[in-house]
Order: structure tokens, then C-alpha cells, then sequence
């Protein structure tokens, strides 16, 4: 995955304390994948922050961003990880993946409530049975990628084949790059 040197950079959490560290249903879906986690201060959580803190390149950064959508008449929360240089195309790609008639980012309150993780945090991971999780293409690209734990305190580090593993994904072309 990552050099050895590149990993005694980071504060890593040994595989027994995980689930003592993360919220359970993070854990239990990372239990049997090759993911590392590692531990980050409250001011490094941020992308750019941990970018500029760990020298993580932005090309590796995956974010999780929730969005709530309607589709044949009710509204519904879906997940799209993308990575953190490129801008989602919500009314194009992400409405036609999602066969939505209207997509729109979920509110702070409704992305941290539904998905019972911590804002800043959120991950593809141990998302709610049925949701849907569109991946863009450009984060399969990557031999690495980094995003969120659940928590604000500590990040994943995985290969991007990871994330499909989870149930309801699909790999989209969502993005462009951010100009």
C-alpha cells in the first residue's frame, strides 16, 4: 500500500483498539479489509488541513459527501466519494446515476443524523443498509486514498478497491476537475 517510511509519519491505531476508536458500524465494515487507520487532531480533520499536516497529495483525498435526492415522488439519502480535487457534478451525473428527478447536498444536521457519524468525518463506510453509494471513477484511479473515519479524530487510509466491497455501489463518472 504505502511505504513504511510514509506510515511511521502517521498515528497509526493498532487493529485491536478499532472498534474501541470508531463508531461500530464503521468498524465492522472495514473488519476484514486492508484499511489503515490512523489518529488526527480535531484541527488536522479537514482536508486541507490533514493535506497540508500529513503531506498527503490532494489527488489521494477522498471525501464523502451526502446527498438527499427524489425519486418517484419520496426523498431519499445517498451517499458520492469523490476526490477532493475534482467538483461533483450534482445536477448532471450524480441525478442521472441516482435516477433522480432533483438532487441536492443533504443539510449538516440531516448528513450527521442519518449517517450517525461526526461532520467532517464521514465516511463511505458503515453507511445505513440501502443507501445508495455512487463512487466516481477517478477515486478507482488511485493506488491510495484517504477519507473519513466517522470521526473527526482519525482518517482511513485504503486502496480505493476497497470501497466495493460495500453494498450499493456504483462507480460514476460524477466529477470534473476543480477550476
Amino acid at each position: 500500500m504505502l511505504t513504511a517510511d510514509y506510515l511511521s509519519k502517521l498515528n497509526l491505531v493498532p487493529e485491536s483498539e478499532r472498534f474501541a476508536r470508531l463508531p461500530e458500524r464503521v468498524g465492522n465494515s472495514i473488519a476484514d479489509l486492508d484499511v489503515v487507520v490512523f489518529n488526527v487532531p480535531d484541527d488536522a480533520s479537514d482536508t486541507d488541513a490533514c493535506m497540508t499536516r500529513y503531506n498527503i497529495p490532494v489527488e489521494d483525498n477522498a471525501n464523502t459527501i451526502i446527498v438527499r435526492f427524489k425519486k418517484n415522488g419520496a426523498a431519499h439519502l445517498a451517499a458520492i466519494v469523490a476526490l477532493a480535487d475534482k467538483r461533483i457534478d450534482i445536477n448532471g451525473a450524480a441525478r442521472r446515476a441516482l435516477e433522480a428527478s432533483r438532487v441536492s447536498f443533504a443539510s449538516r444536521e440531516d448528513a450527521v443524523s442519518a449517517s450517525g457519524m461526526e461532520y467532517g468525518g464521514i465516511t463511505a463506510f458503515g453507511l445505513p443498509v440501502g443507501w445508495r453509494i455512487l463512487v466516481d471513477t477517478a477515486v478507482l484511479e488511485r493506488k491510495v486514498i484517504v477519507m473519513g473515519a466517522g470521526i473527526r479524530e482519525a482518517k482511513l487510509l485504503l486502496p480505493p478497491s476497497a470501497l466495493l466491497s460495500l453494498s450499493g455501489v456504483s462507480v460514476v463518472s460524477l466529477a470534473k476537475p476543480n477550476s
